[in-house]
Formats: C-alpha cells, structure tokens, sequence
C-alpha cells in the first residue's frame, strides 16, 4: 500500500540510608558485596568507556553501553516514524530523562523476573519482522543496526526486555484499572464543548517513483486537467487514497502539503525518502462538536491513560522505596 509508506507508526532517584529492618540490611550487604567482588576482580570500570558504571539497582548494574544501547535501540524504533533533524531532536529531548528511565526499566524487569513473567517468542519476531519492513533490503536492515554499534541479538533482547515489561505492567497495573460509563458521562458533561471533531480530509496518493523529470511531467498533466486514472496508467504509477484525520497522523512533510491543498487540487510532487508522491484533495469537511455517543471511546481512553499514569507512578516508587539505587551521574 502507498499510504503505508508515507504514514507515521506517537529527579534522580536517591538511596535512604536508613535500613527499617534485617531483610532491607541483607539485600544491601549483599549487593554492595557483589559489587565490591567485581571491583576488585576487575569485572566492572567504574571510570572509563563503556564500562563505565552509571547507576546500580539492586544487584544489577546500567553501564555506559546499556545506555548507549538504548539510545542507538530508540534511535532505530524512532526510525519508522521521523527522520533527519526531528528524528535527531526527538532522541536528544528523551535523553533529559534517559538514566531515571533505565532505572526504572531495571526495576520492572526484576519485578517480571521475581514474578516468572515471560514473553512469547513469536511476538518478538514479529516485531523484527515490523521493523524490518522499514527498510527497503535485509543489508539496509543490518547496515542501520550496525551503524548503531548494534548485531541482531542486541535488537532481540531489548524487544523480549521490552515484552516482559509489558506483561508486568498488563498484570500489576493495567488489568486492575477501570473506568466506569458514569465517569466518561461526567467528565463530557464538563468538558464536552472542548471535545470536536477535527477537519478531515479525503486524499489520493500516487506514488510516482524516483524520476522526478517523470513526476513532473505528470504533475503538469494532471494540472491541465488530463483525468487521473490516465495519467496513472500512462506513467504505471501506483495510486492509493487516504483520509487526514488530525495533525501528526502523518509525517511532517506530507502534512505541510495535504494541509495547503484546496478541494481538486493537486500538490507538485513530494520527494519521501527516495520517491516522489503527488497527492490530490478530494474534499474537506469542517470541524464540528461531538456528541456522547461520539466522544464516549476518546473519553474513555483519556480517562484510562490518566488513571494508568498515576497508577505506574505510585507503583514505581514503592519498588524504588523498597530498592537499592544509585545513580553515579
């Protein structure tokens, strides 16, 4: 599908000192033992490189590596819906608050171990398989991986890691909330005249390959008011439809044309990695207001994620209260 190429697919932690009881002084004991051992046996850098250590939770460690890992992993995944400048801005805004994160992955990845959470393998490949998709050829693929100091394997244990944390959080937090149909009734009898229904707009999308001489040509065509399936069949181009239903649902250049475009009027073509799409206005409707009926899903979802957030953040710092944690930077 055309449109599928084009569409987007979105305070340090400090230790108490102060240990309450035998069992908290035997876990610390323990870890700062582990620790120690691996100093002193040379295992672990606490200085330089990748091995550096950065934070320690419990009786793991995050290095310098798991951190960079990371980075080059979301770098990846961020992949199939940005790229170039807002790709690189979105990465640098994320890495504000990257080593809480760590920590708090760390945290829910022992929470999965303590409670025997696994993850089913065949999601994990179709996940790479997902990935994957984003690039043109398998060499693309694994030449992107490289370039992120990264080998298949690392991709597959940060997408099981990423599962894991999923089913712990399906278990302990998102299974347990609900929201009642009262609730979603009276947060739109607050709120409902915030609550509309955005412009849309219905497109067509021609994919008209990498000759932009040939795209042009076509576009001029177009303009002077050749119909559309001949200029399609003409050139064997591919041609698509879409609907724009809100800001963000596509990537940015896309919508810095679809948006100008008037009903019927086509766009000079628009260069999306290494082809070229002109697309067509069919038509646009106004915006208005929802009703309940309308609204009732939004709400709903809103509701959910508000209650989820709060939820995660209660639950986070109770496993940090009762954690060994440590952050060097």
């Amino acid at each position: 599908m055309v449109k599928s190429q084009i569409i987007n697919h979105k305070s340090q932690t400090n230790y108490n000192s102060k240990i309450k009881n035998s069992k908290g002084f035997l876990g610390f004991g323990i870890c700062l033992l582990f620790i120690v051992c691996n100093l002193v046996l040379g295992n672990w850098n606490l200085s330089f490189g990748e091995d550096k250590i950065i934070a320690i939770v419990n009786n793991d460690i995050i290095t310098q590596k798991d951190l960079n890992d990371f980075i080059n992993f979301t770098r990846i995944q961020l992949r199939q819906q940005y790229s170039g400048k807002e790709l690189e801005s979105r990465i640098q805004a994320m890495k504000l608050d990257l080593i809480q994160r760590l920590v708090e992955d760390k945290l829910i990845l022992q929470e999965a171990k303590r409670l025997n959470i696994i993850t089913d393998e065949s999601r994990i490949n179709a996940r790479i398989d997902e990935i994957k998709s984003g690039y043109r050829t398998d060499l693309d693929y694994r030449n992107a991986l490289k370039q992120q100091g990264l080998v298949q394997a690392d991709l597959e244990k940060k997408i099981k890691e990423q599962f894991l944390m999923f089913n712990v959080i399906e278990y302990r937090i998102k299974s347990r909330i609900v929201v009642s149909p009262s609730e979603v009734t009276d947060f739109f009898n607050t709120h409902g005249n915030e609550l509309q229904i955005p412009e849309q707009r219905d497109l067509e999308v021609i994919s008209a390959g990498e000759d932009l001489s040939k795209a042009t040509e076509a576009y001029n065509s177009l303009k002077d008011g050749a119909p559309l399936e001949e200029v399609v069949k003409k050139y064997a181009f591919l041609m698509d439809v879409m609907n724009a239903a809100e800001r963000g649902q596509f990537r940015k250049e896309i919508e810095d044309v679809i948006y100008r475009l008037k009903p019927q009027e086509y766009s000079q073509p628009v260069k999306i990695d290494s082809n070229y799409y002109i697309f067509r206005c069919r038509s646009i409707v106004s915006p208005r207001a929802q009703n309940l009926i309308e609204a009732r899903e939004k709400i709903y979802t809103y509701l959910f994620n508000k209650k989820m957030e709060e939820e995660m953040g209660r639950w986070l710092d109770e496993l940090k209260k009762k954690s060994y944690v440590k952050i060097f930077q």
